[in-house]
């Protein structure tokens, strides 16, 4: 089978890397066809992957227009690829162009937070595809199409059957196994699924700074983020590579940040996890209520209590049980992706 993968963020190499492994070795031809935004073509790089790019346009006309382009550009190498079948989290070019030429398209989804954003997914990526996989905590009923699962997507690259830290990653940075340190994340907030969605809010640099002093009284603090950062901040962003970032983010003592995939990484790793945030999400309203993992909390200074409060001699290895249990109760989502992609033929 002739399979076509569209990837359109970061998190979907990630989600889908294990998966084509297994693909390739069940015989499948695939083809990667991947966003030129962010760091995608390094994380493919770095992964060894072969795969075609289209463009990122930013902005809501340049965005109309690009789909459009990108919907053609996905054409063209879908036919040339001989497609038997597409696959994606989420992406509305796979989903269109599959019904541009009768093919199916599987769709793997997870965002339920907001409306505007699930009415565009219904209209751009559903309408056009055979089905949608979601989690089981997912919130929004989208009709016969939508099938649910019982796992995370980030299961299928953070279970420990697919995921080892790498302690070297520590040594890179200078620390050891015993030093303590917390992950800050700001987001961009400009995503489709960002819309309406407030985190810090931090007002000019000297908060932020003031902010990342009061966490430093209790461990070093790294800062990650899309965002252009001024000279004072830059310091402390990580030196840390795509491939080696969830090891970074294993070893840490905590995670505060507007990011919710990351905040979900993070809990699912067995680290303290505070999304800051006025939105929230299915998968973090389940890791929060049912495992205890994480926090969604709209307030910083609320967040920041929270964070020291956390600060207790026994929460590492607490949080350790509760990720096992966690894990006891998840299926293996890299083999139900498969099965799903096999089966949808």
């Amino acid at each position: 089978m002739r399979i076509l993968i569209d990837l359109n963020h970061p998190k979907d190499i990630n989600i889908f890397r294990n998966v084509i492994h297994r693909l390739i070795l069940d015989g499948h031809s695939i083809k990667i066809v991947a966003a030129n935004k962010e760091n995608m073509v390094d994380i493919l790089d770095s992964y060894g992957f072969e795969y075609e790019t289209k463009p990122h346009y930013n902005g809501l006309v340049n965005k109309i227009v690009g789909m459009v382009k990108n919907d053609y550009r996905l054409y063209k190498i879908a036919m040339k690829f001989n497609a038997d079948i597409f696959a994606s989290f989420g992406s509305p070019y796979a989903a269109q162009v599959s019904r541009i030429l009768g093919k199916d398209h599987i769709s793997f989804s997870d965002t339920d937070s907001d409306k505007a954003t699930i009415n565009q997914f219904v209209l751009t990526t559903l309408l056009f595809s055979k089905v949608d996989y979601v989690p089981e905590c997912h919130r929004i009923d989208r009709g016969k199409k939508q099938k649910k699962f019982n796992g995370y997507y980030e299961l299928s690259y953070l279970h420990p059957l697919y995921f080892k830290p790498n302690p070297d990653v520590l040594f890179k940075l200078g620390l050891s196994p015993e030093d303590r340190y917390i992950v800050v994340r700001f987001s961009a907030l400009n995503a489709h699924h960002d819309i309406g969605a407030e985190g810090f809010n931090f007002r000019n640099e000297e908060e932020i700074l003031t902010y990342i002093k009061n966490l430093s009284a209790y461990a070093k603090v790294f800062l990650t983020t899309e965002i252009k950062l001024s000279p004072t901040l830059e310091k402390y962003k990580p030196n840390v590579s795509a491939t080696d970032f969830h090891s970074f983010l294993f070893y840490s003592s905590l995670y505060v940040g507007e990011g919710a995939s990351m905040a979900a990484e993070a809990a699912i790793l067995g680290v303290p996890s505070i999304y800051i945030s006025n939105t929230t999400r299915g998968y973090l309203e389940e890791l929060e209520n049912k495992y205890k993992l994480c926090y969604t909390i709209v307030n910083k200074e609320e967040a920041l209590n929270k964070a020291i409060s956390l600060f207790e001699p026994n929460v590492k290895s607490l949080w350790a049980e509760k990720r096992m249990k966690m894990l006891d109760n998840k299926i293996d989502v890299v083999e139900f992706i498969v099965d799903a992609i096999e089966k949808e033929t």
